[in-house]
Protein backbone atom coordinates (compact mmCIF):
# COMPACT_ATOMS: atom_id res chain seq x y z
CA UNK A 1 0.00 0.00 0.00
CA UNK A 2 1.36 3.14 -0.90
CA UNK A 3 1.23 5.66 2.07
CA UNK A 4 1.56 9.43 1.72
CA UNK A 5 4.56 10.03 4.15
CA UNK A 6 6.46 8.00 1.33
CA UNK A 7 4.76 10.46 -1.60
CA UNK A 8 5.95 13.31 0.43
CA UNK A 9 9.54 11.89 0.60
CA UNK A 10 9.29 10.97 -3.24
CA UNK A 11 8.47 14.61 -4.41
CA UNK A 12 11.06 15.93 -1.90
CA UNK A 13 13.64 14.03 -3.81
CA UNK A 14 12.80 14.69 -7.31
CA UNK A 15 12.45 18.25 -6.45
CA UNK A 16 15.80 18.19 -5.20
CA UNK A 17 17.72 15.67 -7.21
CA UNK A 18 19.53 13.97 -4.27
CA UNK A 19 18.30 12.14 -1.24
CA UNK A 20 20.48 14.65 1.09
CA UNK A 21 18.51 17.43 -0.60
CA UNK A 22 15.40 16.03 0.22
CA UNK A 23 16.50 15.80 3.97
CA UNK A 24 17.49 18.73 4.23
CA UNK A 25 14.16 20.05 2.67
CA UNK A 26 12.18 17.64 4.83
CA UNK A 27 14.06 17.86 8.19
CA UNK A 28 15.21 14.57 8.85
CA UNK A 29 18.80 12.69 7.96
CA UNK A 30 19.37 10.55 5.07
CA UNK A 31 18.89 7.46 5.63
CA UNK A 32 15.57 7.81 6.85
CA UNK A 33 14.84 9.41 3.08
CA UNK A 34 16.89 6.18 1.46
CA UNK A 35 14.78 3.51 4.06
CA UNK A 36 11.12 5.78 2.78
CA UNK A 37 12.12 5.64 -0.99
CA UNK A 38 13.29 1.52 -0.77
CA UNK A 39 9.25 1.24 1.15
CA UNK A 40 7.78 2.95 -1.78
CA UNK A 41 9.39 0.89 -4.43
CA UNK A 42 8.63 -2.04 -2.30
CA UNK A 43 4.82 -1.56 -2.09
CA UNK A 44 4.80 0.10 -6.12
CA UNK A 45 6.56 -3.63 -7.10
CA UNK A 46 9.35 -1.38 -9.55
CA UNK A 47 11.95 0.84 -9.18
CA UNK A 48 11.25 4.83 -8.58
CA UNK A 49 14.46 6.64 -8.22
CA UNK A 50 17.65 5.44 -10.07
CA UNK A 51 20.79 7.17 -8.47
CA UNK A 52 23.90 8.43 -10.52
CA UNK A 53 26.75 9.30 -8.27
CA UNK A 54 25.40 12.03 -5.79
CA UNK A 55 22.58 13.23 -8.46
CA UNK A 56 19.15 10.87 -8.35
CA UNK A 57 16.55 10.92 -11.71
CA UNK A 58 13.26 9.13 -11.94
CA UNK A 59 12.27 6.10 -13.85
CA UNK A 60 8.91 6.86 -16.13
CA UNK A 61 7.15 5.10 -12.78
CA UNK A 62 8.43 7.09 -10.77
CA UNK A 63 7.93 10.37 -13.13
CA UNK A 64 3.93 8.73 -13.21
CA UNK A 65 3.77 8.56 -9.20
CA UNK A 66 5.36 12.42 -9.12
CA UNK A 67 2.44 13.73 -11.51
CA UNK A 68 -0.15 11.72 -9.40
CA UNK A 69 1.30 12.35 -5.75
CA UNK A 70 0.38 16.28 -6.15
CA UNK A 71 -3.00 15.66 -6.43
CA UNK A 72 -3.43 12.84 -3.97
CA UNK A 73 -1.59 15.48 -1.33
CA UNK A 74 -3.41 18.23 -1.73
CA UNK A 75 -6.87 16.55 -1.66
CA UNK A 76 -5.57 14.81 1.15
CA UNK A 77 -4.01 18.11 2.91
CA UNK A 78 -7.95 19.34 2.57
CA UNK A 79 -9.42 16.75 3.65
CA UNK A 80 -7.06 17.22 6.67
CA UNK A 81 -7.98 21.09 6.99
CA UNK A 82 -11.45 19.96 6.79
CA UNK A 83 -11.75 17.55 9.53
CA UNK A 84 -9.75 19.56 11.49
CA UNK A 85 -11.87 22.33 11.30
CA UNK A 86 -14.83 19.78 12.94
CA UNK A 87 -12.56 18.39 15.23
CA UNK A 88 -12.34 21.96 16.56
CA UNK A 89 -16.03 22.75 15.71
CA UNK A 90 -15.07 25.51 13.11
CA UNK A 91 -17.40 23.83 10.95
CA UNK A 92 -19.79 20.85 11.21
CA UNK A 93 -23.46 20.00 10.76
CA UNK A 94 -25.84 18.22 13.52
CA UNK A 95 -29.70 17.12 12.28
CA UNK A 96 -31.55 17.70 15.50
CA UNK A 97 -35.24 16.29 15.35
CA UNK A 98 -37.83 17.26 18.54
CA UNK A 99 -41.29 16.61 19.77
CA UNK A 100 -43.22 20.23 19.67
CA UNK A 101 -42.75 21.73 22.90
CA UNK A 102 -38.92 20.24 23.50
CA UNK A 103 -38.58 22.73 19.98
CA UNK A 104 -40.44 25.71 21.60
CA UNK A 105 -38.65 25.57 25.27
CA UNK A 106 -35.14 23.88 25.52
CA UNK A 107 -34.26 24.08 21.50
CA UNK A 108 -33.85 27.98 21.32
CA UNK A 109 -31.82 28.12 24.09
CA UNK A 110 -29.52 25.58 23.41
CA UNK A 111 -29.02 26.69 20.06
CA UNK A 112 -28.93 29.67 20.69
CA UNK A 113 -25.80 28.54 23.20
CA UNK A 114 -24.13 26.66 20.17
CA UNK A 115 -24.05 29.58 17.77
CA UNK A 116 -22.56 31.92 19.89
CA UNK A 117 -19.68 29.34 21.03
CA UNK A 118 -19.46 27.66 17.74
CA UNK A 119 -20.45 29.93 15.44
CA UNK A 120 -19.00 27.77 12.38
CA UNK A 121 -21.70 24.51 13.29
CA UNK A 122 -25.09 24.62 11.71
CA UNK A 123 -27.89 22.80 12.89
CA UNK A 124 -31.06 21.86 11.32
CA UNK A 125 -34.07 21.18 13.06
CA UNK A 126 -37.35 18.92 12.38
CA UNK A 127 -40.34 18.01 14.46
CA UNK A 128 -41.43 14.44 14.98
CA UNK A 129 -42.92 12.73 18.22
CA UNK A 130 -41.54 9.51 19.72
CA UNK A 131 -41.31 6.82 18.46
CA UNK A 132 -40.79 8.42 15.37
CA UNK A 133 -38.15 10.83 16.25
CA UNK A 134 -36.25 7.67 17.24
CA UNK A 135 -36.84 5.37 14.57
CA UNK A 136 -35.55 8.84 12.51
CA UNK A 137 -32.51 8.31 15.00
CA UNK A 138 -31.80 4.73 13.96
CA UNK A 139 -32.56 5.13 10.03
CA UNK A 140 -29.91 7.81 9.88
CA UNK A 141 -32.00 10.52 9.04
CA UNK A 142 -31.19 12.62 11.99
CA UNK A 143 -27.91 12.64 14.75
CA UNK A 144 -29.66 14.05 17.81
CA UNK A 145 -33.59 13.05 18.81
CA UNK A 146 -34.88 14.64 21.85
CA UNK A 147 -37.80 12.27 23.18
CA UNK A 148 -39.76 11.76 25.79
CA UNK A 149 -41.26 8.61 27.41
CA UNK A 150 -43.55 7.74 30.28
CA UNK A 151 -43.75 4.54 32.94
CA UNK A 152 -45.24 2.28 31.32
CA UNK A 153 -46.51 3.90 28.30
CA UNK A 154 -45.43 2.97 24.82
CA UNK A 155 -41.65 1.77 26.00
CA UNK A 156 -39.46 0.47 28.80
CA UNK A 157 -36.29 0.29 30.32
CA UNK A 158 -34.96 -1.32 27.23
CA UNK A 159 -36.54 1.07 24.69
CA UNK A 160 -33.13 2.96 24.50
CA UNK A 161 -30.75 0.61 25.33
CA UNK A 162 -28.47 -0.09 22.12
CA UNK A 163 -28.63 3.90 22.02
CA UNK A 164 -26.75 7.08 23.95
CA UNK A 165 -28.89 8.74 26.60
CA UNK A 166 -28.46 12.09 27.90
CA UNK A 167 -31.28 13.04 30.71
CA UNK A 168 -32.37 16.42 30.38
CA UNK A 169 -35.78 16.18 32.87
CA UNK A 170 -38.38 15.23 34.58
CA UNK A 171 -41.56 16.82 33.24
CA UNK A 172 -44.76 16.81 35.75
CA UNK A 173 -47.98 16.49 34.00
CA UNK A 174 -50.66 19.23 35.19
CA UNK A 175 -54.41 18.63 35.11
CA UNK A 176 -56.14 21.24 33.09
CA UNK A 177 -60.23 22.61 33.46
CA UNK A 178 -62.33 25.80 32.43
CA UNK A 179 -61.88 28.68 35.07
CA UNK A 180 -65.23 27.73 35.58
CA UNK A 181 -64.92 24.17 36.67
CA UNK A 182 -65.95 23.47 39.98
CA UNK A 183 -62.32 22.12 40.57
CA UNK A 184 -60.74 25.29 39.64
CA UNK A 185 -60.32 26.06 43.25
CA UNK A 186 -58.77 23.15 44.20
CA UNK A 187 -55.11 22.93 45.18
CA UNK A 188 -54.80 19.33 44.44
CA UNK A 189 -57.09 16.32 42.52
CA UNK A 190 -56.45 13.09 42.16
CA UNK A 191 -57.28 11.22 38.36
CA UNK A 192 -60.18 9.77 39.80
CA UNK A 193 -61.73 13.40 40.31
CA UNK A 194 -61.83 13.74 36.36
CA UNK A 195 -64.01 10.32 35.95
CA UNK A 196 -66.96 11.51 34.55
CA UNK A 197 -65.10 14.14 32.32
CA UNK A 198 -64.85 14.43 29.03
CA UNK A 199 -60.97 14.63 27.97
CA UNK A 200 -58.68 16.26 25.17
CA UNK A 201 -56.19 14.20 24.51
CA UNK A 202 -52.85 14.80 22.91
CA UNK A 203 -50.08 12.75 20.55
CA UNK A 204 -50.81 8.80 20.21
CA UNK A 205 -47.87 8.25 23.06
CA UNK A 206 -49.64 10.56 25.45
CA UNK A 207 -53.06 9.43 24.48
CA UNK A 208 -52.22 5.53 25.73
CA UNK A 209 -50.17 6.76 28.69
CA UNK A 210 -53.54 8.98 29.84
CA UNK A 211 -55.66 5.82 29.10
CA UNK A 212 -52.94 3.99 31.61
CA UNK A 213 -53.66 6.27 34.47
CA UNK A 214 -57.02 6.89 33.98
CA UNK A 215 -56.93 2.81 34.28
CA UNK A 216 -54.93 2.68 37.58
CA UNK A 217 -57.49 5.18 38.98
CA UNK A 218 -60.40 3.14 37.90
CA UNK A 219 -62.10 4.44 35.14
CA UNK A 220 -61.69 4.88 31.15
CA UNK A 221 -61.29 8.49 30.31
CA UNK A 222 -63.99 9.79 27.62
CA UNK A 223 -61.88 11.27 25.10
CA UNK A 224 -63.85 13.82 22.77
CA UNK A 225 -61.14 15.31 21.23
CA UNK A 226 -57.52 14.58 20.22
CA UNK A 227 -54.35 17.26 18.94
CA UNK A 228 -51.00 17.30 18.97
CA UNK A 229 -51.48 20.93 19.06
CA UNK A 230 -51.03 22.45 22.34
CA UNK A 231 -52.39 25.95 21.84
CA UNK A 232 -55.63 23.77 20.43
CA UNK A 233 -55.55 21.81 23.71
CA UNK A 234 -55.86 25.11 25.54
CA UNK A 235 -58.34 26.57 23.44
CA UNK A 236 -60.49 23.39 23.71
CA UNK A 237 -60.58 23.70 27.72
CA UNK A 238 -60.93 27.07 28.24
CA UNK A 239 -64.35 26.63 25.83
CA UNK A 240 -65.89 23.76 28.22
CA UNK A 241 -65.70 21.18 25.99
CA UNK A 242 -63.32 18.99 28.59
CA UNK A 243 -60.31 18.40 30.51
CA UNK A 244 -56.83 17.69 29.99
CA UNK A 245 -53.41 16.35 31.52
CA UNK A 246 -50.46 18.14 29.86
CA UNK A 247 -46.97 18.34 30.55
CA UNK A 248 -45.42 21.59 32.59
CA UNK A 249 -42.86 21.72 29.31
CA UNK A 250 -45.45 22.31 26.96
CA UNK A 251 -47.24 24.60 28.70
CA UNK A 252 -43.86 27.31 29.53
CA UNK A 253 -44.25 28.77 26.08
CA UNK A 254 -48.03 29.48 25.45
CA UNK A 255 -50.91 31.49 26.81
CA UNK A 256 -53.39 29.79 29.64
CA UNK A 257 -56.18 31.99 29.24
CA UNK A 258 -59.42 30.56 30.28
CA UNK A 259 -58.32 27.86 32.27
CA UNK A 260 -56.70 26.58 35.45
CA UNK A 261 -54.04 24.30 36.00
CA UNK A 262 -54.65 21.52 38.89
CA UNK A 263 -51.45 19.56 40.68
CA UNK A 264 -52.37 16.06 40.42
CA UNK A 265 -51.45 13.81 43.19
CA UNK A 266 -49.53 11.29 43.23
CA UNK A 267 -47.69 12.61 40.38
CA UNK A 268 -47.69 12.00 36.81
CA UNK A 269 -44.61 12.62 34.63
CA UNK A 270 -42.82 11.90 31.68
CA UNK A 271 -39.00 11.18 31.12
CA UNK A 272 -37.12 14.03 28.36
CA UNK A 273 -33.79 12.97 27.17
CA UNK A 274 -31.89 13.27 24.23
CA UNK A 275 -30.65 10.86 22.18
CA UNK A 276 -27.90 9.47 19.57
CA UNK A 277 -26.14 6.70 18.51
CA UNK A 278 -22.61 5.50 20.41
CA UNK A 279 -20.59 6.42 17.33
CA UNK A 280 -21.95 10.23 16.73
CA UNK A 281 -21.81 10.89 20.76
CA UNK A 282 -18.03 11.13 20.08
CA UNK A 283 -18.19 13.52 17.22
CA UNK A 284 -17.75 17.36 18.43
CA UNK A 285 -20.32 18.88 17.38
CA UNK A 286 -22.97 16.24 18.56
CA UNK A 287 -21.09 16.25 21.75
CA UNK A 288 -21.74 20.11 21.78
CA UNK A 289 -25.34 19.64 20.91
CA UNK A 290 -25.82 17.40 23.75
CA UNK A 291 -23.86 19.54 26.32
CA UNK A 292 -25.94 22.65 24.99
CA UNK A 293 -29.45 20.68 25.49
CA UNK A 294 -28.15 19.48 28.97
CA UNK A 295 -27.18 23.22 29.93
CA UNK A 296 -31.03 24.52 28.48
CA UNK A 297 -32.82 22.25 30.88
CA UNK A 298 -30.84 22.99 34.16
CA UNK A 299 -31.62 26.33 33.44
Amino acid sequence: MIEARHLRVLRAVAAAGSFSGAARELGCTQPAVSQQMKSLETSAGTRLIVRTGRETRLTQAGEVLVRHAAGILSGLTAAEEEIAAIVGLRAGRVRLVSFPSGSSTLVPAALAALRAAHPGTRVSLVEAEPPHSVAMLRDGDCDVALAFRYDGAGGGPGEWEDLTVRPLLVDRLVGLVPDTHPLAGAREVAMADFAEEPWIAGCPRCRTQLVDVCGAAGFEPRIDFATDDCPAVIGLVAAGLGVAMLPELALASVRTDGVRRLTIEPAVSREVVALTLPDLARVPAVAATLDKLSAAAAA
